[in-house]
Formats: structure tokens, sequence, C-alpha cells
């Protein structure tokens, strides 16, 4: 089991990013930092709150703008100092 904050760190970095919004994305490659990262991915999945895209050359992860407002809240809940830093 992933605790709620590595999955808000994840979505943070990828909200921050590039705003990994719906069509841009971002490869799962940079995020190698995260021990957990398939839990991580399997989870948010699941949920529908990441897309997951497989290219020819690599997997890339988007955050779904369907959750926009339930990702925001997630992750300002337990990341409090990121309150107000994503848009």
């Amino acid at each position: 089991m992933v605790s709620n904050l590595e999955k808000a760190q994840f979505m943070s970095i990828l909200a921050r990013g590039k705003s990994n919004l719906g069509e841009k994305y971002d490869r799962l490659e940079h995020f190698k930092r995260f021990q957990n990262l398939k839990e991580i991915v399997k989870e948010l999945s699941k949920q529908g709150w990441i897309i997951i895209h497989n290219k020819p050359g690599f997997t890339a992860v988007s955050l779904n703008t369907n959750y926009k407002k339930e990702i925001i809240e997630f992750i300002e809940f337990n990341m409090p100092e990121s309150r107000g830093m994503i848009k």
C-alpha cells in the first residue's frame, strides 16, 4: 500500500512541471526517484486520476482533467505547504 503523501508528491510534480493535464504528459522514467512508482501509478490510474500513455519507445502519464479539482484538493490536503501553487 502506497501512502497518500507519496501519491500527492507524485501528482504535485506532475502538475507543476509542464502542467501535465490531458494531452500534455511526462515520461515515467523522469520519476525514478519514487521507490513505489509502479504501485503509485497503478493506484492512481485505478482511481482515474492519471492517464497512462503507451508510446512506442516509452510509457508516459498525465493527470486526468476530469478530476482536476479533486486532485488539487488531495495534493493540498496531504502537502499543506503546496497550497495555492497548483492551478
